[in-house]
């Protein structure tokens, strides 16, 4: 069977939503520290799959995935899943809210949770990590009285107590996880297609002409992101969700007719919508 990678360490949402909807799909389950090493793994060939947060409800996408599967891979999207996050607060056994001198978590997961941080702890630094776990493991490892914002997963892992539960300032807290290789998912009539876009140049109507041939064909665009190149002030890529597949007539015509109107067109998949 084959092998997938996940943002870890043990007790990422990667690893709740992976065991969730792919359980028992893949001989081993393998944890990476950070989202690009999980897909360069894919990409080298040293895992089958990746699977990786790609967007929140709350914070909105994961700019690291988007720019990495823009840039660093030619992997696809195979499947994507929608997961839904609670986020805890946590720390070492024996400390108390009021003890707390630093809160420790992924910057996404911070993002979420703005608010009860500025009401909990208005005085208190806010600690990146590369992950929800990670953070957890720091706060277990440390001799300071630490919190971390993670999973209850990762509470259990790491021997830690939660301190208050679901503090994301939303009710609804979802993530949409993708998982990543080198096959193309086959259509199955519910479906979406992502794709990145580089215009030519930049001038009057340059995005509005990319968007008429999908309205012009009844296509339905379910996202459009912009994102800087990289390389000077003002340049920017499109991330691109179509409803529909890529074998799908309107949308084949649709991303066909902007091959010759781009610089370039990566097509990074049609797959089952969640």
């Amino acid at each position: 069977m084959p092998k997938i990678g996940y943002l870890g360490p043990r007790g990422t949402f990667a690893q709740e939503a992976l065991e969730a909807y792919l359980h028992g799909q893949f001989d081993e389950e393998i944890p990476y520290a950070t989202i690009p090493e999980v897909l360069q793994a894919a990409q080298s060939g040293e895992v089958d799959s990746g699977m990786v947060p790609i967007e929140n409800s709350i914070e909105g996408s994961v700019n690291v995935t988007l720019d990495t599967l823009a840039f660093e891979t030619d992997l696809v999207i195979e499947r994507e899943i929608t997961y839904e996050v609670s986020q805890q607060l946590m720390a070492r056994p024996g400390v108390a809210r009021e003890d707390v001198t630093a809160v420790v978590s992924h910057p996404q997961a911070t993002a979420q949770c703005r608010n009860f941080l500025s009401r909990w702890f208005p005085n208190v630094p806010v600690r990146a990590a590369n992950s929800t776990a990670e953070a957890a493991l720091t706060v277990s490892q440390s001799s300071e009285p630490l919190a971390a914002i993670a999973t209850e997963l990762a509470a259990k892992i790491y021997g830690l107590e939660v301190l208050a539960s679901d503090v994301a300032d939303y009710p609804i807290n979802q993530t949409r996880f993708v998982v990543v290789g080198k096959k193309k998912a086959a259509r199955t009539g519910n479906d979406k297609t992502s794709i990145v876009c580089f215009i030519r140049a930049n001038h009057p109507g340059s995005l509005l002409e990319m968007l008429q041939e999908f309205a012009s064909r009844g296509v339905n665009l379910t996202k459009i992101e912009s994102r800087p190149t990289k390389k000077v002030m003002g340049e920017y890529y499109f991330f691109i969700d179509i409803m529909g597949h890529f074998d799908d007539p309107e949308v084949a015509g649709a991303i066909g007719s902007l091959v010759g109107k781009l610089r370039e067109l990566k097509l990074l998949g049609s797959y089952p919508t969640a």
